[in-house]
């Protein structure tokens, strides 16, 4: 199956889209096209995470859970919205963490490309959602393939930092060695749930710090 994807990401995921599994996510979303379903992101945009940030170029991992599924916002970077979208609530206060952390003011959008581009991987579990119905391709077989991403950044790489943030996240520190990485976990970003323990985690200084201290180039968080 030819899956337009980055090609150190196709060469590592390979055996991945070539299983069964893979295929039904295909014949999903084709079958749901033909129903005139409205898929978020756009098809051009669902692997842009990994388009975005090359396999070798990965140094931090942040994931998200479903992209957004309001016209406009998703485009393939977990918590990031496209440039002219009004910034949703948990990346508000993603934003509000990143002023009392390291200082940087307010962005005048909510598009994180440029941390996609600092080796940033922004990974959502699933990487496609039916417009306004949340949740609506968690079962479609994504978390399979993206339980395989995140093994496979865990087992071929060191070093890297995963911000976990929220329970649904932190079920993934299963897969990964904290004798290789650095795991930082917290609260989701969610209004629901920012104030106990997400905002003042100080997680951005926090994976400078780590990587720093191995010899890699910090992220430049301003955007």
């Amino acid at each position: 199956m030819d899956v337009q994807i980055e090609a150190s990401w196709k060469e590592q995921l390979k055996e991945e889209f070539d299983k069964p599994y893979f295929s039904n996510i295909v014949n999903h979303l084709k079958t749901e096209k033909e129903q005139n379903k409205i898929i978020y992101p756009p098809g051009r945009m669902i692997f842009n995470a990994f388009n975005s940030t090359p396999f070798d170029k990965v140094k931090v991992l942040i994931l998200g859970q479903d992209p957004y599924h309001g016209p406009g916002q998703a485009h393939g970077l977990c918590f990031s919205v496209q440039p002219g979208v009004p910034a949703p609530p948990s990346l508000v206060n993603i934003f509000k963490e990143l002023q009392t952390d390291i200082g940087m003011e307010r962005p005048k959008n909510g598009d994180l490309s440029k941390w996609a581009a600092e080796g940033v991987f922004l990974l959502n579990a699933s990487l496609t959602v039916r417009a306004g119905e949340p949740m609506s391709h968690a079962k479609i077989g994504w978390a399979q393939f993206t339980d395989a991403v995140i093994k496979k950044i865990a087992e071929e790489k060191e070093h890297v930092v995963f911000l976990l943030w929220g329970k649904f996240a932190q079920e993934k520190a299963a897969f990964i060695d904290e004798s290789k990485h650095h795991i930082l976990k917290a609260a989701h970003p969610s209004p629901l749930s920012a104030h106990a323990g997400f905002l003042g985690c100080q997680h951005f200084s926090k994976t400078n710090q780590y990587l720093m201290k191995h010899g890699i180039e910090p992220v430049d968080w301003k955007l």
